[in-house]
């Protein structure tokens, strides 16, 4: 935890001073501990951190694999948009990783899981959505738990991953509706038109 600086020190004698009477502690001096009830915990804001890169690094597992398959299947387009944010999500396992190594922890790289061999585009899109959302409930429920251990730092750091797995929940969401509005032939007709102008992903 590390030894308190000089406004803290200063404050814990200042309630002992009040609380001690002819150099005797008296039993009212239990409740001084709350001067430090802010103090972090560091460990406690460690294991949020490692259990978000297990969530992390499945997630970019999980993402480059749809990528593979959706390539191999000539759907250029969704399989661009898994690969970009498979890369997003990587960005999110660096953040994570360097707040770890400033609370002086160890970056534990295991995944939350294993890789769900699933090979249908809407069914991918309905699993990518699943994840993200689980993790924007959990990243919520985290971002609490810091401020609870007096972990601004690292709540800062888990409100901004909930911004972005809402971001790519909506993509994924967008891309699903298109294929229930206009049938596996949207994903095709996509592709075409990508390789005719040479442009770019989906929104």
């Amino acid at each position: 935890m590390g030894t308190p600086g000089r406004n803290e020190a200063g404050a814990y004698e200042n309630a002992r001073g009040r609380l001690c009477q002819d150099g005797k502690d008296q039993p009212e001096l239990a409740p001084v501990a709350a001067v430090f009830e802010g103090i972090m915990d560091k460990q406690k804001s460690i294991d949020l951190l490692n259990r978000a890169v297990a969530d992390e690094l499945q997630a970019v597992h999980q993402y480059m694999y749809f990528h593979f398959h959706l390539s191999d299947q000539g759907f250029g387009p969704l399989a661009s948009l898994f690969k970009r944010i498979a890369i997003q999500e990587m960005g999110h396992v660096e953040k994570l990783a360097e707040r770890v190594l400033f609370l002086r922890g160890e970056v534990d790289m295991a995944t939350a899981g294993p890789v769900e061999r699933i090979t249908d585009p809407e069914k991918m899109l309905e699993k990518a959505m699943q994840m993200e959302d689980m993790s924007a409930r959990e990243y919520n429920q985290a971002a609490l738990a810091c401020s609870e251990n007096a972990d601004s730092a690292s709540k800062a750091i888990f409100e901004a991953l909930v911004v972005d797995e809402e971001g790519h929940y909506d993509q994924f969401d967008k891309q699903r509706e298109n294929i229930r509005r206009f049938g596996p032939s949207y994903l095709a007709l996509q592709s075409f038109t990508e390789e005719a102008s040479g442009a770019g992903e989906p929104d």
